[in-house]
């Protein structure tokens, strides 16, 4: 099998190869992933962190070997923690922005290599392996207040409800899948709207009974998610009030504890 890793700040992976194609999430700089077929100038992988797939630009993919892949990997990750920051490939002094999520292994006296290149990045990160806490969580999801929506979006200048939900708790130490679907498989379950409590995942249904959204319920009956922007709005036990439109938009389904 062959490997790869992204040295851009934002790939889209797509459903098909073809620039035409639905984009279905992002990769971020940092990210590894496995290569599992390549047709035409583009790449099908799998994302190592969270499995998912889809294809991508072959001119957007750096290849690497193995043993690098595994070098690479052994590494716990450490996540940009600013909205955008920018590294410096050391060979050439260029600047490569990154955005916050963006993965850097191995930082050393401000520089980290991969692919066989030295980087340097001197701006704030946080690194996995520290216990969850709820104030994280909640610092993290405010800083991408007014992000607009954007189907497949997993960055501050566009995002989806689950690559919100996903992100956010990926900065905080903790792993989730990436679809709404998916994340409503993890944690707890919490059968009541008033046994819940702030941290809480909350999701959502369409008529036919398919989760499709997904948020964060804060404290004060409020939740952060991504709808048109990412946003706070009142939550009951039938769903989420949008007071702009005065109407409700999403029907409460189920609640998931994670932390």
């Amino acid at each position: 099998m062959d490997f790869g890793i992204i040295t851009l700040s934002i790939v889209p992976v797509r459903e098909s190869p073809s620039d035409k194609s639905e984009m279905v999430t992002q990769l971020l700089f940092g990210e590894l992933v496995a290569v599992d077929e390549s047709r035409d100038g583009w790449i099908a992988i799998r994302n190592v962190y969270d499995n998912y797939e889809g294809w991508i630009d072959a001119k957007q993919l750096q290849l690497i070997g193995e043993e690098e892949f595994n070098r690479l990997n052994k590494y716990d990750p450490c996540y940009v923690n600013d909205l955008v920051e920018v590294v410096q490939d050391l060979e050439n002094y260029q600047t490569i922005p990154v955005v916050m999520g963006s993965v850097i292994r191995n930082l050393e006296n401000d520089v980290f290599s991969m692919a066989g290149k030295d980087y340097e990045y001197t701006g704030r990160y946080i690194c996995s392996g520290s216990d969850p806490t709820l104030k994280e969580v909640l610092e993290h999801a405010m800083m991408f207040m007014n992000t607009p929506y954007l189907w497949g979006g997993k960055s501050p200048f566009g995002i989806d409800c689950s690559g919100f939900v996903q992100l956010v708790f990926t900065l905080s130490g903790v792993y989730l899948l990436r679809d709404a679907a998916e994340q409503a498989g993890l944690g707890e379950h919490v059968s009541f709207l008033d046994e819940a409590r702030p941290g809480d995942l909350l999701f959502f249904d369409n008529q036919e009974g398919d989760i499709v959204h997904v948020g964060i319920l804060l404290p004060d009956h409020e939740i952060i998610h991504a709808s048109g922007k990412v946003r706070i709005d009142r939550i009951d036990h039938q769903g989420i009030y949008n007071a702009d439109l005065g109407k409700y938009t999403h029907s409460l389904r189920l609640i998931r504890r994670i932390l």
